[in-house]
This record gives structure tokens, C-alpha cells and sequence, in this order.
């Protein structure tokens, strides 16, 4: 039965054409060295929209405008000032796969999931800092700014500002970086990675959405029946298998071996992962390892004896809401077959009988 569903998964198997990235505004987390759910500041994924900004932080302000009562003007010491707050988040480009939403094409761990990075992030509440300012009655949306040369800003509800959205200083028991967004940037937990602006400079209080052009052109989305879909922030359930990948293939031959990897979702804690050692005909489910954390990298393990016969292995998590990882053909039936954004679908890694490991994608 075994060798059967293999054969089957194989014939639907779509070819991985392999290509460095050439992309100099972004990097990519090497997600097959990463250990534990915290990502090293050095190894934390990057990516610009118009270049890195140098602010001195002797000369940095964050201006608080808008529909509020008391307009604020703060400096980074009087930012620090206000009572401080430490979570553990990760934050995930949406365009995160999006090469691999026609066919597998990157033949990489790294460059197919690498742009999410997970981090202890200190600052401030953003809802302290609104509280402090006096929201108007009519208050419903902020637009976040940077001063980055794009200007990039984003419309957030307010009912998300009043949650859980940090404006950070800290990354890691550290300042934040040039490259993450130093002095301050937001954090928007389970969001959207665009959303939590970068070398925040303004936050602006309204009373509706201001459909900027990162929201229109940029991180909205043709879908499958030609309508436009904007405003899709939340991060939705995703995992993937670590080990093995094309990066760390099997090389003791037959015998025992623990995949692991990683799971997380923008919709709070994860709550379990199985795995898939013939293309997603069975499940078995995997070891949560650690602390299983809301929105936050979550690591799980599967003790696997390999008989060293070729193998389609897959990883599909299941969040705390009761969201399922969806397969490719189902996100396609949402999406279409000309998106960019969103793709969660299960990873499919092919082992062969020397232990290479490829990318591969199951039609």
C-alpha cells in the first residue's frame, strides 16, 4: 500500500528548476541552522522597500497626530521612559514561497521559507502611548509611517492597536538593528511582515483605512474569480520540515532519524503538527517540543526508521482556531494561479535512496 501511494505522489511530482537569489533588498533566514524558536539578530531575515535609513537616535522623534486630544512629540529617551513590555513573536513577509506558487522552483530550505524570523522584542504598548494621546470617539484606524525613502506606511484597526502591538526598541536583549529598524519599529504580532513598520517615524490617528499605495498595488491580492482582496493581514498556519531539506540531507543510509522543524500561525499557539512520509496519503502525528507560545515559532520532532527507499515527506499544522494548513490545489482554488502573497500550502520535500533531499510539489 506504502509503495503503491508513493508511486502515485511520484507521477504527480512537478520538476524543482533550482536558482540563486539575486534579490539585494532581501535575505533570508537559513531556517536549517536555526536551533530553539528564538532567530539569532544576525541570522534575522531582511528585507527594504527603499533602502536602510542611518537616524541618529540623538535627532529621532515619533509623532502621535490625528484624530487625538494631545498631539504627542516623543524622543527615544522619552519613548524608553514609559513602562515596558517584553514578547516573543515572529514576523513573516507575506511574500514568504511566493516563487513556489506556480512549481517548486528554489531548491532551498532557506530561500523557499526563509523570510520569517522569531524574537523577544521590548518596548512600549502602542495602546500606552494612544491612551497617553486621548483617542477621539471617532477614532478607528492608525496609519503607521517609516523613514525609510518609500515613506512606508500601513492602516491598522484600532481594535488591533488596543491588543497587542508593541513600538519596539529592543530585539533580542539588545537595541534593534539598522537593518530590523533602529531606533524603533512596530511590532504587530501574527501580522502581515509590511505591517510592522520599520524605523517608525509617525503614527496617525483616523477614522478610516487611507488605501495607501502599499495597500492597493502592493499587498493586495487578484484572486482566482478577478476580484481584488486588500487588507489581508493575519499570517495564517504554516510549517515546515528542517530536517532533512535540500541544504541537510541523510547521509548514515537506513536507520533512524528525527525530522524536525518549525510551525507557527498569526492566529495564536499551535496546536499540533503531523507528519507525512508518503505525499500526504497518511498522517502521524509529531512531538511538540518547548514552549508552545502564541504567535511564536513553535519546534516539533518525529522519530522516523528509514528504510532507504525514496520517501515524499510533509509537515501540516493545525492552529488553536482549528485551522488546517492547506494543500497547493487548495490554496489555488482561492487564489488563482497568478498570486504572490499568502503561501501557506504544505511543503513537500522528496528524499531519495542516497539521501538527497529535493523540492518538489505535488500537483
Amino acid at each position: 500500500m506504502e509503495n503503491q501511494a508513493q508511486a502515485t505522489c511520484a507521477s504527480k511530482i512537478r520538476e524543482c528548476r533550482s536558482s540563486p537569489t539575486t534579490d539585494a533588498d532581501a535575505s533570508f533566514t537559513p531556517l536549517q541552522d536555526h536551533h530553539g524558536i528564538i532567530t539569532p539578530n544576525g541570522l534575522f531575515f531582511e528585507r527594504y522597500h527603499s533602502g536602510r535609513p542611518s537616524i541618529n537616535p540623538k535627532d529621532y522623534r515619533l509623532m502621535i497626530s490625528g484624530r487625538v486630544k494631545r498631539p504627542l512629540l516623543l524622543t527615544l529617551d522619552q519613548l524608553m521612559r514609559y513602562p515596558s513590555v517584553s514578547r516573543i513573536h515572529f514576523i513573516e513577509c507575506p511574500a514568504n514561497g511566493a516563487t513556489e506558487w506556480p512549481a517548486a522552483q528554489l531548491n532551498s530550505l532557506q530561500f523557499t521559507h526563509g523570510m520569517i524570523g522569531c524574537a523577544e522584542w521590548t518596548g512600549v504598548r502602542l495602546s500606552t502611548l494612544l491612551d497617553e494621546a486621548g483617542l477621539l470617539p471617532d477614532s478607528r484606524w492608525v496609519l503607521a509611517t517609516g523613514s525609510d525613502g518609500a515613506h512606508m506606511d500601513r492602516s491598522l484597526p484600532m481594535v488591533k492597536c488596543l491588543d497587542d502591538c508593541i513600538v519596539a526598541w529592543g530585539q533580542n536583549g539588545e537595541a534593534i538593528r539598522p537593518e530590523q529598524g533602529y531606533p524603533v519599529r512596530l511590532v504587530v504580532p501574527g501580522w502581515q511582515g509590511n505591517v510592522n513598520v520599520k524605523w517608525l517615524r509617525q503614527l496617525q490617528v483616523g477614522t478610516e483605512p487611507w488605501i495607501t499605495r502599499e495597500e492597493t498595488s502592493e499587498y493586495s491580492e487578484l484572486l482566482g474569480d478577478g476580484k481584488s482582496l486588500g487588507f489581508t493581514w493575519v499570517m495564517n498556519a504554516k510549517s515546515v520540515i528542517t530536517f532533512p531539506c535540500p541544504e541537510k540531507k541523510l547521509t548514515g543510509g537506513p536507520g533512524f532519524y528525527q525530522i524536525h522543524g518549525l510551525a507557527w500561525s498569526g492566529n495564536g499557539r499551535v496546536k499540533e503538527v503531523d507528519i507525512s512520509l508518503d505525499g500526504g496519503v497518511n498522517y502521524h502525528r509529531a512531538t511538540l517540543d518547548g514552549p508552545v507560545l502564541s504567535r511564536c515559532l513553535t519546534r516539533f520532532t518525529y522519530n522516523w526508521w528509514w528504510d532507504g527507499k525514496p520517501a515524499l515527506i510533509q509537515s501540516r499544522v493545525t492552529d488553536e482556531t482549528g485551522y488546517v494548513q492547506p494543500t497547493i490545489r487548495q490554496k489555488h482554488k482561492f487564489w488563482g494561479h497568478d498570486p504572490v502573497y499568502e503561501n501557506n500550502s504544505i511543503q513537500t520535500w522528496q528524499v531519495l535512496a542516497d539521501g538527497t533531499v529535493n523540492n518538489v510539489q505535488l500537483s
